[in-house]
């Protein structure tokens, strides 16, 4: 290992190892801080609907929470293992003359794409809403579904 001694340039810089530590720690601390503003996390998450997917042996189950979203305005697609949940919630106008003093509940369309683990048997797909909660099941495919193999003596 060769030790070579260090010359600053004109401008007479010296450099601070520990000086540049602390600007490297500060510039991580504000991408950190950045990253988890609980601001952005308070704010509403808009009018897509949050999942939960579960699965059993024959079945996925996704449960997508759209309060305030008639059934008549959803739309449930698949293709190959991604589903696909469009759909628009309408608020209806709270009166002519009416001043908002905080409004967050959104409107709007929205259209949202996951994929599951293994393909599905799209022709046996059934979903039901009630009370906001839209409960999708999806059977799967035949040929993922494990199956007992018989043997049998020689």
């Amino acid at each position: 290992m060769t030790i070579i001694k260090w010359r600053p340039g004109r401008s007479g810089y010296r450099f601070d190892p520990f000086s540049e530590m602390q600007r490297l720690q500060r510039e991580m601390h504000r991408i950190y801080n950045t990253l988890t503003d609980t601001r952005e996390a308070s704010r509403p998450a808009g009018v897509y609907p949050h999942l939960n997917i579960t699965e059993d042996e024959d079945n996925y189950y996704v449960r997508a929470e759209l309060p305030g979203v008639d059934p008549e305005d959803i739309e449930i697609t698949t293709q190959g293992n991604d589903l696909i949940i469009n759909g628009e919630r309408k608020i209806p106008l709270e009166g002519e003359n009416v001043s908002y003093h905080r409004r967050e509940r959104e409107a709007g369309s929205f259209k949202r794409i996951t994929s599951l683990p293994t393909h599905i048997d799209s022709s046996k797909v059934a979903a039901v809403c009630k009370n906001g909660l839209l409960i999708i099941t999806l059977p799967k495919a035949p040929e993922v579904k494990a199956r007992q193999i018989e043997v049998k003596p020689a």
